[in-house]
Order: structure tokens, then sequence, then C-alpha cells
């Protein structure tokens, strides 16, 4: 079964890190990436670019119109995303709960219920 694990952020947060912390925290999360790559559970990992630089995209007489955004609504965003291929419900917590800052900071565990064919 896949489940895509998700941490929020927000500017505040990574301020707050002081810029010498920055090498080692990005190790441990390359640790994690690699380990759990080694057991072939994580799929992918994904960091993604500040609030600031995300777009909306509607679709306009055919054509994408693209505007600023989003407006978000809460103080924290998405800040990266895992896409996990593992044996039961149980495993993709233990991995999550392996997640560095997860002692600090809550991970969002969902189920992937479909997903297209790869033939498509």
């Amino acid at each position: 079964m896949k489940y895509l694990l998700m941490i929020y952020g927000n500017q505040e947060k990574w301020d707050s890190i002081p810029a010498e912390s920055w090498p080692e925290e990005i190790a441990k999360q390359d640790a994690f990436n690699k380990k759990y790559q080694q057991t072939g559970e994580l799929i992918g990992a994904y960091g993604l670019a500040d609030a600031a630089a995300a777009k909306l995209v509607r679709r306009a007489d055919g054509a994408p119109a693209v505007t600023d955004g989003p407006y978000l609504e809460t103080k924290e965003y998405m800040a990266s995303f895992y896409l996990l291929d593992c044996e039961s419900e149980q495993r993709a917590y233990e991995i999550a709960a392996d997640m560095p800052w997860a002692h600090l900071e809550p991970v969002e565990v969902w189920p992937v219920l479909h997903e297209a064919p790869a033939d498509l």
C-alpha cells in the first residue's frame, strides 16, 4: 500500500533554525531518505519552494491562466512530501515517526487509495 507523508512549515520556523545548524539538519534528512530508499519503502522525497513561489492555474478559453497564489488562510503550508510503498499502515506510522523533527512537529500520513496506471 502507498502512503503520502506531509511536512508543514513556514518562514518563521525556518528562520528560527540557526544558520550553522542547517548542514546537520539536512544531513539528518538525507540519512532518513537513504535509509528508506535502501529498504525500497521510500519512492520519492520532495521539498517544495516557499509558498510565495506557488501559482494558481486555471483554464480560460482553453489556455492556462496563471495567477499568484495560493492565498493561504493558515500560518503553515506544505513544505515537503514523501511517497512510501510499505506493507501496512502501521509500518507507514513507524517510518513517519522516524522522520527527523517528528518529536517536535507532526507528520501527516495519508493512504493513497488509487493511482493512474503506469502505461497511460
